[in-house]
């Protein structure tokens, strides 16, 4: 195990006025043992931060220290980092054999009898064994990523760096290898960095998820952490599927009333007092509210907070449905309620916004000023390792 530590990280491309930031001064540190996903969108530097980390690209500011160690300037054979990509990368020429020894011929001056001990030993774990003889165009893309893990993992590296491995999956392979690659990490107790733009594999593979934006770190934290006490407007609508709804608003006399120009003016919220003591009258704030905390046709929302509403489109997933609705306040808002509650689009429902579930952050700058009330709930812990 190992220790990894990126320290004000910076990567320019080009010179002078013409130069792209793409990694914005990122800090972060992963402890021994620790699984962090890396997420944001597209372009939002995370892979280019993987591979200054594997050296694959050289830093332009900072410094990222294994164990310890400055490893900026060292070659990527001797970082001690092995790399999962995207492509698979496997050599079509060899057998599964020799792809997952190749990494330990060129690195290690193992005996040959201890070499295959580990390919042996590592298809074993990842139950290909029958595939050892085979070449990789006789395997399906499944069989493909496990030898591309098997191969990173004979290594027995320091730390792992995997850039969305599963991609090119289909859906339902892509749930599988993602419990598989949970369990595989807790097994092995080895420093993982995991790269992603889907933050559905974030939030359930991440023991911490870092989330990019624009080159710079937007924030560090638990999955359920950033879920439900996000640190800015960007993350609160990027983690979460659908994505929180936001309303504009202005703070008037301990109530948001929602902006003319983007909901009408008869939108009018009294805030809970944890809420309004976060905030001064005169504020201009986005309200926001996770879908599956709009409650629809709801008898016992407190009148303050009950809003008529008329749907729009409803979309059935099985388990949940989800819901467009327009409040004939102004706003129209995304809920989602349990797939065998009736709702018909077109029909005139009460909907209501708790409380104790709103969040609100600063219009102008996005900060976070109040996150929903979560008092009892324990957001440090995100599963259990063997």
């Amino acid at each position: 195990m190992a220790r990894l530590e990126l320290d004000s990280v910076t990567k320019r491309f080009g010179d002078g006025g013409d130069a792209v930031v793409a990694v914005d001064d990122v800090t972060v540190e992963v402890p021994d043992g620790e699984f962090l996903v890396l997420v944001g969108p597209s372009g939002c530097g995370k892979s280019t931060t993987l591979r200054m980390i594997a050296g694959l690209e050289t830093v332009t500011d900072g410094e990222i220290r294994l164990d310890g160690s400055r490893i900026n300037d060292q070659p990527p054979a001797q970082r001690d980092i092995a790399m999962v990509f995207q492509s698979y990368a496997l050599y079509p020429h060899m057998t599964v054999r020799e792809n997952m020894r190749f990494g330990l011929e060129e690195s290690t001056d193992l005996p040959a009898d201890e070499q295959n001990d580990r390919v042996e030993s590592t298809a074993e774990m990842l139950d290909i064994t029958e595939l050892l003889d085979r070449k990789p165009g006789e395997l399906s893309g499944g069989q493909r990523q496990r030898v591309a893990l098997g191969r990173a993992i004979v290594r027995d590296p320091a730390a792992f760096l995997m850039d969305e491995p599963l991609s090119n999956l289909d859906a339902k392979l892509r749930s599988e290898m993602r419990t598989e690659l949970q369990q595989l990490q807790a097994d092995l107790d080895t420093t993982t960095v995991y790269v992603t733009h889907d933050q559905t594999e974030a939030m359930t593979m991440g023991d911490r998820i870092a989330i990019l934006d624009g080159g710079e770190l937007q924030q560090v934290a638990t999955p359920l952490e950033a879920y439900h006490r996000p640190a800015n407007r960007f993350v609160a609508g990027f983690i979460g599927e659908p994505s929180m709804n936001f309303v504009p608003a202005a703070v008037e006399g301990g109530a948001l009333t929602a902006r003319r120009a983007t909901a009408g003016d008869a939108f009018r919220y009294p805030l809970p007092a944890a809420a309004a003591d976060a905030v001064d009258d005169g504020t201009d704030v986005t309200l926001g509210i996770r879908p599956e905390d709009i409650v629809v046709d709801a008898v016992d929302v407190d009148p303050d907070h009950a809003f008529e509403a008329t749907v729009e489109v409803v979309e059935p997933t099985g388990s949940e449905n989800v819901v467009h609705v327009e409040l004939a306040a102004g706003p129209s808002v995304v809920a989602t309620v349990d797939g065998l509650q009736q709702v018909r689009a077109g029909e005139t429902v009460s909907v209501g916004i708790p409380g104790d579930a709103v969040h609100l952050f600063d219009a102008r700058s996005g900060s976070a000023l109040h996150s929903r009330s979560l008092d009892s709930v324990d957001l440090e812990s995100r599963r259990v390792r063997p």
